[in-house]
């Protein structure tokens, strides 16, 4: 067997504002707010139980990534892969499973000590049809939740992790800062990324940490709706309306209740292996995208 990670599956992020959270997610963005009490809120996108789990804490950000083996036998390949490697994989028990809504779990700490890594199998469908609260379709399902982009401090231990053991393939790579620095930007199935990186270096990229969320949806209107909406106060506006120069993608960045970036966008491409070549860009934007002051 030759175990990959199959998608991103979901993502668990720690605010001090479930209300918020609420504002920004379900009015704004259209999730589905699948449960709520007074700690924890689950946000659906698509016909799985939910993507988003968002923990009432005293940590503003990203408190565990998920992603899918597909199968438990995948799984726990990759997490001997792992153990192998030096990491420190713990299996998750049958009450974190549950919690999750998953058939099962390990997971490791971030290399730079971020938040935890996930591998789970068996993700539960929900019974009942998604609903947006204002009828935001998503490009979810099978392709996972979005991306996301971490800046690191050391590259080589990320390839390592998402290329050589969870067998997330190279999409293309993005000079940034002038030149001073790459973007490298991963696939695990046929959405353009999943995972990009690029390493920390001292007075020309950000610090090490989580740069942006990307969530995408199925009709550009909506991109329009929502980003007239943020304009008008609904989140704080990151990065204007622009389009990206190597997976297409129509988007602009709001900033989440949590302090990170969220993209929203419409229009990415899809990879086919069989006929896909990697290659270098000198810029990651055709246009737009200018970064506002939050």
């Amino acid at each position: 067997m030759n175990a990959t990670v199959r998608s991103f599956a979901h993502l668990v992020v720690g605010t001090d504002d479930l209300d918020a959270w609420q504002a920004f997610g379900s009015d704004l963005m259209g999730m589905q707010v699948a449960s709520r009490d007074d700690d924890r809120m689950l946000l659906r996108m698509d016909e799985y139980g939910y993507r988003l789990d968002v923990r009432r804490s005293d940590h503003q950000g990203f408190l565990a990534v998920g992603w899918d083996a597909g199968t438990e036998a995948a799984m726990h390949e990759l997490a001997q892969r792992l153990t192998d490697a030096g990491f420190d994989v713990t299996e998750g028990t049958t009450a974190e499973a549950k919690e999750r809504q998953v058939g099962g779990l390990v997971r490791f700490r971030d290399p730079d000590d971020l938040y935890d890594i996930e591998l789970i199998w068996g993700k539960k469908r929900a019974t009942e049809r998604f609903a947006s609260p204002n009828g935001t379709g998503f490009v979810a399902g099978e392709l996972g939740v979005g991306h996301i982009a971490q800046a690191v401090t050391d590259r080589a231990v990320y390839r390592r992790i998402y290329r050589e053991i969870f067998g997330f393939r190279l999409s293309d790579n993005v000079e940034a800062h002038g030149g001073q620095a790459e973007l490298e930007f991963l696939h695990c199935n046929p959405r353009h990324h999943s995972f990009a990186y690029i390493e920390v270096v001292d007075g020309v990229t950000p610090p090490k940490g989580i740069a942006h969320l990307m969530i995408e949806v199925d009709d550009f209107d909506v991109v329009g709706r929502t980003y007239e909406a943020v304009q008008n106060g609904a989140a704080p506006l990151r990065s204007t309306l622009g389009r990206h120069t190597n997976d297409r993608m129509t988007s602009w960045y709001a900033l989440s209740p949590s302090g990170f970036g969220v993209e929203f966008g419409h229009g990415g491409i899809l990879i086919d292996d069989e006929t896909w070549l990697p290659t270098r860009y000198a810029d990651a934007h055709t246009w737009g995208h200018k970064r506002v002051k939050v």
